[in-house]
């Protein structure tokens, strides 16, 4: 259950860089250098939470 719960969350992520680099707004207005950054780094984590999470259901898979 967690697993799947962690590729919903990396979706989330990946949709709200997304959202941070084409509206420029997390919690405040960013400049476009810092907007840019910011959703590149979310869109990296949210990446890595899907990776990580794909990877630990086809572990559980392979067990079973």
């Amino acid at each position: 259950m967690f697993n799947w719960l962690s590729l919903i969350t990396g979706i989330f992520y990946i949709v709200l860089g997304i959202y941070v680099i084409i509206y420029k707004f997390f919690v405040i207005f960013l400049e476009p250098n810092i907007a840019y950054s910011l959703g590149g780094l979310l869109i990296a984590y949210g990446l890595f939470r899907i990776v990580r999470s794909i990877y630990r259901i086809r572990q559980q898979k392979n067990e079973d």
